[in-house]
């Protein structure tokens, strides 16, 4: 599971905003938001950098300590 649509809405950016920053379709960035499918570690990154977040907001904890 992803934060990317939550993320998005903190920063006040739109998933079109997204899809034309890394070069993706508006339609992919709809799937990762929706997490039907998920994007790879390099895309995450290059998520994070667009978003100017650390890549692990990105991504739900799967064990919380």
């Amino acid at each position: 599971m992803n934060r990317i649509k939550v993320t998005l809405v903190e920063k006040q950016k739109t998933s079109r905003w997204l899809a034309e920053q890394i070069g993706k379709s508006e339609n992919t960035i709809s799937r990762w938001c929706s997490n039907k499918s998920q994007p790879s570690i390099a895309q995450l990154q290059e998520i994070a950098k667009c978003l100017d977040v650390d890549v692990r907001i990105l991504i739900t904890p799967t064990k919380v300590e």
